[in-house]
């Protein structure tokens, strides 16, 4: 068995690093201010919060939806507790939301901060004030970052701030051998979001590197003769509860892609694909975009995902043959493969090849690495002959990145400030009939048809199964009294997407401008079936009754659609 270390010393001057990680924290609450004039958007924000009224409050009715309702498959619980906190502190003002997720991600940097110094000390023995500078530059490059602002600036994923909390936690109580404190914190992690689930993985592998209390000759032997491998068992059960609740999430909010849709072959070129991905746009965060839509057909052997796969075994490549001479390459890379895993691509859901939210955890390691890789050339810098200079112009150097992620950062954060700046900025860097299809719905809250139309041919160029935008170009053409063109892309609609009750309602109306109210009046009650809380197919079933002499049931009708309206937008 490797012989172990003995624990890392107490830091020197520990009050330092408490004013470090309260700087650390104040500087990612202030790159992010422009997030708190953000608005709820259309993109999640609106089914998640404003139509949907289960979650407003703590009382014993929204606790019990939070615990038993996976909502468009999700399970977290946890999430929506602060979510629900929030409802009661400031009705549905956003910047009340938008307020708790960056105290919440503020938090995250300074408990980077936490874990970055336990880790260099053990990483980089002798002390001194290089590693403290280094654990800040670690803690500031993750909190900066911009691929952070999707996870901080979109009420949506609260998720990731709240479960990326615990996630620290866990590990910063392991780095003290709070076993039982670590555990404690996994499992909320894992009621706020099931991607914590590598967590157990990621403690052996700091088992190994920088803790060292686990050697190769562990691996060979019976686990339960190892003390590292043994005491992980409560964290492995608890992760393989997580990861069935996410999975039965998926399928109960019908999330995963089918496999006839997605093949094996494609699933691996998507997560080669987004490995690579998230580590170019580490590196060079620009042109970020809230969807990178995959694309249909999707090609697997296309030159993207060729020149990913290369650089991903490459660099795999790399790790295993530098593990003993730089265990830290090799941890930090093997860590960054085990986050990412859960959402890289061979589990699928959604209409996604990547996503800037994945990373909130997954570039923890390169942060770790980069503050580490800083301190080491501080080091031999300071040991040189004017190296106090050579030390002076990499401290520079190092403050310029940081203050240039802050300004992307910023400026990230003013993109997700509406809805019409959020999906004109998508079109912008990574066109897609999603952007296309939510600027239509935008234009048809103006009444701007043509341009509805417009956006939903362009929707459906890029993807022509695509159901929403059918909806869409079907109700623009029933304004421009196109009314059999319309019919026509509303049953496409619905034979691709049975479920959507948008193109039930739109169909109906369009029946009902040609006088056929029975079967109008058909479809707006199977639009109810769908989603009972649907005000306009209510107010639709209204005009239909009312045109056909029902006055009282027309009444009632419209009472209905007043009164899911009214609890909406409260």
């Amino acid at each position: 068995m490797a012989r172990r270390r003995p624990a890392a010393p107490p830091p020197e001057r520990p009050a330092l690093d408490w004013v470090a990680a309260l700087l650390v924290a104040q500087l990612a609450f202030v790159a992010f201010l422009p997030a708190l004039r953000g608005e709820f958007v259309l993109w999640d924000d609106d089914t998640n919060f404003l139509k949907n009224t289960a979650w407003r409050g703590l009382g014993w009715d929204e606790l019990e939806w939070m615990l038993t309702t996976p909502h468009k498959g999700q399970w977290i619980p946890l999430s929506w507790l602060t979510l629900g906190l929030d409802y009661r502190l400031w009705g549905l003002h956003p910047s009340g939301f938008h307020l708790t997720s960056l105290i919440l991600h503020a938090a995250n940097a300074a408990l980077v901060y936490a874990v970055a110094r336990r880790v260099l000390a053990r990483a980089l023995p002798g002390g001194g004030e290089a590693l403290r500078v280094g654990a800040g530059l670690a803690a500031l490059l993750f909190a900066l970052h911009p691929l952070r602002v999707e996870s901080v600036a979109w009420i949506t994923e609260r998720r990731d701030v709240v479960s990326g909390l615990f996630y620290l936690l866990a590990l910063l109580a392991y780095l003290f051998e709070r076993r039982r404190l670590a555990l404690g914190a996994f499992a909320l992690g894992l009621l706020a979001k099931a991607i914590v689930v590598s967590l157990p993985v990621v403690l052996l592998l700091l088992d190994v590197w920088p803790l060292r209390r686990l050697g190769w000759a562990d691996l060979r032997r019976a686990p339960w003769r190892v003390p590292a491998l043994r005491e992980k068992l409560p964290f492995v059960l608890l992760a393989a509860a997580g990861s069935a609740s996410a999975v039965w999430a998926m399928v109960v909010g019908s999330g995963l892609t089918a496999p006839a849709q997605l093949g094996l072959v494609s699933r691996v070129a998507i997560s080669f694909y987004s490995t690579a991905f998230y580590l170019w746009k580490t590196l060079w965060p620009r042109g970020l975009s809230p969807l990178y839509e995959l694309p249909v057909p999707f090609d697997p052997w296309g030159w993207p995902t060729l020149l990913a796969a290369a650089v991903t075994l490459a660099l795999s490549a790399l790790a295993l043959a530098t593990a003993r001479r730089a265990p830290a390459f090799a941890a930090a890379w093997a860590a960054y493969l085990v986050i990412l895993l859960p959402v890289v691509g061979i589990v699928h859901n959604g209409p996604q090849i990547a996503a800037d939210r994945y990373t909130y955890l997954a570039c923890l390691p390169w942060a770790l690495l980069a503050g580490g890789g800083a301190v080491v050339l501080a080091r031999r810098l300071a040991a040189r002959p004017g190296g106090r200079a050579r030390a002076g112009a990499l401290a520079g150097l190092a403050a310029g990145v940081v203050l240039a992620l802050g300004a992307l950062t910023g400026r990230q954060a003013r993109i997700w400030h509406d809805s019409e700046a959020l999906w004109q900025h998508a079109l912008r860097v990574s066109p897609s009939a999603i952007a296309h299809n939510n600027l239509a719905v935008l234009r048809s809250d103006e009444n701007r048809w043509d341009a509805v139309l417009a956006h939903a041919e362009a929707a459906l160029r890029l993807r022509p199964a695509f159901a929403e935008a059918h909806a869409a170009a079907g109700a623009a053409l029933d304004r421009l009294q196109r009314t059999d063109e319309a019919i026509a892309h509303f049953q496409e609609a619905i034979r691709v997407d049975p479920r959507l009750p948008a193109a039930w309602n739109h169909w109906g109306v369009a029946l009902g401008r040609q006088g056929r109210l029975d079967e109008a009046l058909a479809r707006f009650r199977h639009a109810l079936e769908l989603n009972p809380e649907y005000a306009d197919a209510y107010h639709n079933i209204g005009v239909a009754l009312e045109r056909q002499g029902k006055t009282e049931e027309a009444r009632a009708a419209y009472g209905r659609a007043r009164a899911i309206r009214a609890a909406q937008a409260r």
